[in-house]
Formats: C-alpha cells, structure tokens, sequence
C-alpha cells in the first residue's frame, strides 16, 4: 500500500516542520505540503526538510489546496490519502488505526472522531453546536450517525482519492463531501482521536463567520441533496 499525507498549509511556520517530523517516524508514509499562499516562511521550512511543496501564490482555501493533494496523489497512483492539518493538532499516534481502517477493514473514508469518546479536547461552545448541527443535518439527509462532522483529519481509499481529485468543493469542504459521499453510499466510520491544542498561529474561522459558515454550508447540502436526487431520476 502507497500512502501519502497531505498537509494544506496557510502561515504555518511555527509548526510545520514539527508536523513533518512527526509523520516522517512512519517510514512508510509520503508526505506533501500544499502551501496555501502563506506569507511567511512556511514553504521555506517545509522544503529544508526535504518534503515535496506545491505552492500557490495567493490563498485559495482548503478546499483547493485539499484538491491540489489529492490531484498529486492520483497522478502518482497512491492507495491511501491522509488529510493533516498543518497547526499541530492531530493526533499522529492515530494514523495506522485511520490506515488500518482502510486496508483492513475496506472503509471508503475513516475519520479521526473528537466526540466518540471523551477525550481531553474542548471545543468552543459555538464550534460544539455547530458540529452537533451538522451531524443532526446529515442524519436527516441520509439517516447515518457522524459525531464529529467538520473534523480534518481523514483517510480516503484509492478510488476516493481519484473522485476527490476531480471534485471537491472549494470552501469549508468537510460537511458536503460527507454528505456527497453519503449519497453515494460509500462506507464512511469513524475512530476515536484526541486534538491537542494549536500549538500556534489561530483558527481560520471567526465567531462572526460561524454564523455565515452554517448557512453556507447548509444550502451547499441541500442543493447538493437535491441534484443528486434528481440525478437518480
């Protein structure tokens, strides 16, 4: 099996090399930086380690630095694609369980889940509700339980990584990629993961742009339900 971590980047230099590290103790995973227009040193840092960079000269969101990943992971015939954000978050003890779960147990997506177990994460009231929001949506839609909706860091198989390759929506990604991949009827669980502290910089999404988050999120699900359905016809 070929696998390969893809780690979209946005001003990331306090940490990057840190995250690189940690993966490189797994010799047998592959690792490429999408470096999301930062303004700092962060492709500079990456590429001293030896990682391979694709860089963009403005900030064009996750959802294309994400798409860029997946894109190189097709081209290069990977079997496994490993989302990881750059902050320092993720929990990197977790990744053979995520890859376990693909090889083994033939799951389309694994995601690493904050809310299976209580773990040492606290999320802000705001981020709780709005995930528990999204996990209720998504159970409506499809009638399949996701605790931890918006979570980043994920496993695709080969056949995800070619679609995601081709399509994946620009901007806050991970809510409608499950519910299109739910639409499909791809098997997708979930495993229990702790999220550490960002050990620098700050989120990407604001108390005020939460509010714009949901309801962009919510129309992209339902029109996306909807042309899906109509598709089906």
């Amino acid at each position: 099996m070929k696998v390969i971590a893809i780690i979209p980047a946005f001003n990331e230099e306090a940490t990057i090399k840190m995250v690189i590290n940690e993966i490189r103790q797994y010799e047998d995973i592959d690792v490429i930086v999408i470096n999301d227009g930062s303004k700092d040193r962060t492709s500079i840092i990456a590429r001293e380690t030896g990682t391979p960079v694709i860089d963009f000269n403005k900030n064009q969101g996750i959802g294309l630095a994400m798409k860029a990943g997946y894109q190189y992971a097709k081209e290069r015939d990977y079997d496994i694609a490993i989302q990881v954000d750059a902050d320092g978050q993720h929990d990197i003890s977790k990744i053979n369980e995520l890859i376990f779960m693909i090889e083994e147990k033939e799951y389309d997506m694994v995601i690493g889940s904050r809310y299976i177990v209580k773990t040492g994460h606290v999320s802000s009231f705001i981020r709780y509700l709005g995930i528990k929001y999204f996990s209720a949506l998504l159970y409506i839609f499809h009638k399949k339980s996701i605790k931890d909706t918006t979570s980043g860091y994920r496993a695709v198989n080969k056949h995800i990584i070619n679609y995601f390759a081709e399509y994946y929506p620009p901007y806050y990604p991970e809510v409608p990629t499950l519910s299109n991949l739910m639409s499909q009827d791809k098997k997708i669980c979930e495993i229990p993961v702790d999220m550490r502290r960002r050990q620098a910089g700050k989120s990407s999404i604001s108390f005020f742009d939460s509010f714009h988050y949901l309801i962009k999120i919510t129309y992209i699900c339902i029109k996306e339900r909807i042309s899906y359905r109509k598709g089906e016809k």
